[in-house]
């Protein structure tokens, strides 16, 4: 009887009620990758720059920000901002609020990158003629985000993770669909967060081999 449930679990219906949860996790995952990257590195930039006053600012905004709980930033996002006349579908909710997480999470790694740097690479290019914007962008940066591919990585796998904390404002994405599912028959708990188990395991498994494929193409 058990075995049958555990079989039953995975109908052609559930199996693609599950599929479109998972499309929505890796589309809200992309999205929040690519918006975060650009974010975070615009904020690491402007904080290791120390333009006067205007660095400290976005430095204390970004802290504030890293320090907040991601489910609290999210509800914000989607319950607050109506309330101020800005109102998002939840799809963009999560996406916005999970790019103003990471972002600052990104942007203390990009700052720290940039610290990393010898202070010679700047002279060097200083004395070449270069500008501080063709420095940081054909000199520094390629260097530092060198070594910044394995926690920018392990930030991301974080990311693809907390997607599932959406299911507090009912987005449905995977972890929300396996628990729709698994409501209908105590028996799919088991097979049901096994499958979902696994699929997070192979997407922040295959971000692990990328961060090793790039590591190997940059050595």
């Amino acid at each position: 009887m058990v075995t049958l449930g555990i079989f039953d679990a995975f109908t052609p219906q559930n199996v693609q009620y599950l599929l479109g949860g998972l499309g929505i996790t890796v589309g809200v995952s992309i999205i929040s990758v690519i918006l975060s990257f650009i974010a975070g590195s615009i904020i690491g930039i402007v904080q290791f720059e120390r333009i006067p006053y205007f660095s400290k600012f976005v430095g204390t905004i970004n802290n504030i920000i890293r320090n907040l709980p991601l489910l609290l930033i999210i509800f914000f996002v989607y319950f607050a901002l109506p309330k101020l006349g800005i109102h998002l579908p939840i799809f963009w909710a999560t996406v916005v609020a999970m790019s103003t997480f990471e972002s600052s999470m990104l942007a203390e790694i990009v700052r720290g990158g940039l610290e990393s740097i010898d202070e010679g690479q700047f002279e060097g290019a200083r004395a070449n003629g270069l500008t501080n914007i063709q420095t940081m962008i054909y000199i520094v940066l390629p260097q530092a985000y060198k070594k910044m591919i394995p926690p920018i990585i392990s930030q991301l796998i974080s990311l693809v993770k907390d997607t599932s904390l959406a299911m507090g404002i009912v987005l449905a994405e995977m972890t929300y669909r396996g628990q729709i599912i698994y409501a209908q028959n105590s028996t799919y708990i088991i097979p049901v967060l096994i499958a979902i188990t696994l699929v997070y395991f192979l997407l922040n498994y295959g971000l692990s081999l990328i961060a090793k494929w790039f590591d190997r193409r940059l050595a």
